[in-house]
């Protein structure tokens, strides 16, 4: 006896819908952006992590030897251009990744 995936799969799209909505950053859609930032140590990349936390639904990893910016959001880049510039550094947009 077989398991119908039709069953299976309409259980398991009410399972993804209900965790999309406990936790949307889970499966956030946004775009990847690039970003150089001017930092030159560990002080200049938590000054990165505690704007875009404060921004909020943000995706981000911070590359501080190459002082880039990797970014997932549905922000446009604009917003998170402003958000990176309230560090005081240097910022300039890359490009989608």
């Amino acid at each position: 006896m077989g398991i119908c995936r039709c069953k299976l799969l309409t259980n398991l799209d009410c399972l993804l819908v209900i965790l999309e909505q406990e936790s949307p950053h889970f499966f956030l859609k946004g775009q990847k952006h690039e970003f150089s930032v001017d930092m030159t140590c560990e002080g200049c990349s938590n000054a990165v992590s505690r704007v875009l936390n404060k921004l909020g639904g943000v995706e981000f990893d911070i590359d501080l030897p190459n002082k880039k910016v990797c970014i997932n959001s549905e922000h446009s880049v604009d917003i998170l251009l402003e958000t990176l510039e309230k560090t005081g550094k240097a910022v300039s947009y890359l490009g989608p990744k």
